[in-house]
């Protein structure tokens, strides 16, 4: 029985086609990563850059929104940037009850912008990262 059972999956296993996980390291380096809140209509779109304005490459942007009665709801996203230095939020919320905090880091550099959705639900950052402060 056990044979059998082991056979019909080894079978089973050369037809079914492979899973993929959403984010692969073998992933278009100029494809825009996307990443989305699911959770309302609007979006930011980020260019990174360094200090002299080249893109960085996989910098991680990272964003805590509480959300709803009470901001009783919460939820962290974060993706990384393209070979160009972009990446984009959708399904972030309309309004939320204190804005939106997007913080930027690669190595040691870093940076943040600040968000108010109600006011710009469709938003556009560039960022140039700086050295952390010790």
């Amino acid at each position: 029985m056990f044979t059998i059972i082991r056979n019909t999956i080894a079978v089973a296993m050369l037809f079914l086609p492979p899973l993929q996980a959403q984010t692969t390291s073998s992933a278009d380096p100029q494809s825009i990563p996307v990443i989305d809140g699911g959770i309302g209509p609007c979006s930011a779109d980020f260019t990174v850059t360094d200090a002299t304005g080249a893109p960085v490459y996989d910098a991680k942007i990272r964003v805590h929104i509480a959300y709803r009665f009470m901001n009783a709801h919460k939820l962290d996203l974060e993706v990384g940037t393209n070979a160009a230095g972009k990446a984009r939020f959708t399904g972030l919320p309309e309004k939320t009850r204190q804005g939106l905090v997007f913080h930027v880091s690669e190595g040691s550099r870093e940076g943040s912008v600040f968000d108010d959705p109600a006011k710009t639900c469709k938003a556009t950052f560039t960022i140039a990262l700086g050295k952390q402060s010790q």
